[in-house]
């Protein structure tokens, strides 16, 4: 396979490696990732994370694993493995739909190589047409308000809702950007606001608790947000925090918008209630670990309730953002999303 560059995946040599999600922002660690196992266990620690990346970093490895001589029906278990890795973000498995499609040519391996590549081309495309789409919503002097990591991290191009934000940055229409540190495991403090400090977009990073008094100050002019999953409703499922500033910005009367390519749509997921919510480790909630170490600030023996997602009912949600342009609340109660987009 040719080589590879995008901000969290690499392939050099025929091997993929991963950018350390998990050492960032302190260290920047490129990790070789030789087997499925090994990306199962870096999607589940969240080294690998981001709906779109998850899918991609699957594909691409599928596709290493045939061009080094897999067998067919190893490639097929492989791909069922990884598919059950993370059950929430539908990215992953729209994707490994595609390779098992690829995986059923008489030459799949030159399939297998060529659709991979070719998702990574097209999530790239996805992520550009979302911020052509997304800046025509950002009124010059915005106050932006985030949640979680939704930027070039998390795809193969600038990014989702981030990608929005950056786009109507360099159109001159920011002002400030407030970043969710995103509970429990800090994406926004460790990795939205390493990534908007190197696009030298103004931000202030603060705890998911501030949101509601920076709304009731009116200091928040649009909440911007991405997906893992989008239902045939148009309920969304996204970190777990997503729903409570869907709920404040509904009574604050700001908009909230969500930003995700078409392949975050689900039309055979009926609604939000219908989406599989990853429970987490205790041990997020707990306490904390990172490139520093690991701190315990609980009991040890406390019960703990951890999932990594909510779900954001339709009716909260202002717009949704996609490649294809955005859909308003009119065309989700007409239907829209109960049929495939593409």
């Amino acid at each position: 396979m040719q080589s590879l560059t995008t901000t969290s995946l690499r392939i050099r040599e025929n091997q993929l490696w991963i950018l350390d999600q998990q050492a960032l922002p302190q260290r920047s660690d490129w990790r070789e990732c030789r087997d499925v196992s090994e990306l199962v266990d870096h999607i589940r620690t969240l080294r690998v994370r981001g709906a779109p990346l998850i899918g991609l970093s699957a594909s691409l490895l599928l596709a290493l694993l045939a061009e080094r001589g897999m067998a067919q029906d190893e490639l097929h278990h492989a791909l069922d493995t990884l598919r059950a890795s993370r059950p929430t973000a539908v990215n992953l498995m729209n994707n490994l739909d595609r390779m098992k499609v690829a995986l059923q040519q008489p030459d799949y391996v030159k399939a297998l190589s060529e659709e991979a590549l070719r998702l990574v081309d097209e999530d790239k495309a996805l992520c550009d047409s979302i911020a052509t789409h997304g800046a025509k919503l950002v009124t010059p002097g915005s106050r932006l308000l985030t949640h979680c990591n939704t930027g070039g991290l998390a795809t193969a191009g600038v990014g989702t809702a981030i990608g929005v934000i950056r786009r109507a940055h360099e159109q001159g229409n920011v002002e400030q950007v407030w970043v969710d540190e995103t509970r429990p495991l800090l994406q926004g403090g460790r990795l939205t606001a390493w990534e908007l400090g190197e696009l030298g977009i103004p931000y202030q990073l603060i705890c998911d608790s501030m949101a509601a008094s920076l709304m009731a100050q009116k200091r928040v002019d649009a909440i911007w947000v991405g997906a893992d999953r989008i239902a045939a409703n148009g309920d969304v499922a996204n970190k777990i925090g997503t729903y409570s500033l869907a709920v404040l910005a509904k009574y604050h009367g700001i908009p909230f918008y969500v930003a995700a390519p078409h392949t975050t749509h689900d039309p055979h997921c009926p609604n939000g209630a219908a989406i599989p919510i990853e429970q987490r480790d205790a041990r997020e909630v707990t306490g904390v670990s990172g490139s520093f170490g690991s701190v315990q600030w609980a009991p040890l023996d406390a019960q703990v309730y951890n999932p990594a997602f909510d779900v954001t009912p339709a009716e909260l949600i202002s717009g949704w953002v996609l490649d294809g342009g955005v859909v308003t609340p009119d065309q989700v109660r007409e239907g829209i999303f109960r049929r495939a987009l593409r």
